[in-house]
Formats: C-alpha cells, sequence, structure tokens
C-alpha cells in the first residue's frame, strides 16, 4: 500500500488533502512528471470526496 493510500472507510478532510495536493505541487516545482500527475488525480479525487461529505454533513 503506497503512503498517500487509505484503508477504506478512512477519510481525510478536504483541507488536509487540499494541504498534500499543494506540497505536492511545491515538491514538483509546479511541473508534474507521469507520476507525480497520478499523485495528483488520486488526490484530487479525494479531495472532492472530502467536499462531498462536507456538504451532505452541512444539509
Amino acid at each position: 500500500m503506497s503512503p498517500h493510500t487509505l484503508p477504506p472507510g478512512s477519510v481525510r478532510s478536504a483541507a488536509e488533502v487540499n494541504e498534500q495536493i499543494r506540497a505536492l505541487w511545491l515538491r514538483a516545482g509546479g511541473t508534474l512528471s507521469a507520476q507525480e500527475r497520478a499523485e495528483y488525480e488520486l488526490l484530487v479525487i479525494e479531495w472532492a470526496a472530502a467536499i462531498r461529505g462536507q456538504v451532505i454533513k452541512a444539509a
């Protein structure tokens, strides 16, 4: 399991995932490699799920 993979049922907040996305861009210097792009895509999917979860809780 990669360090960025969470067990099923584990959910990080959108803020936590966003912070990881920002850190990835900083490490990459603004240009993502193929591996970094794949990581970024997974993080964005996770971030979107976290945002949806926050909206559902607020409703």
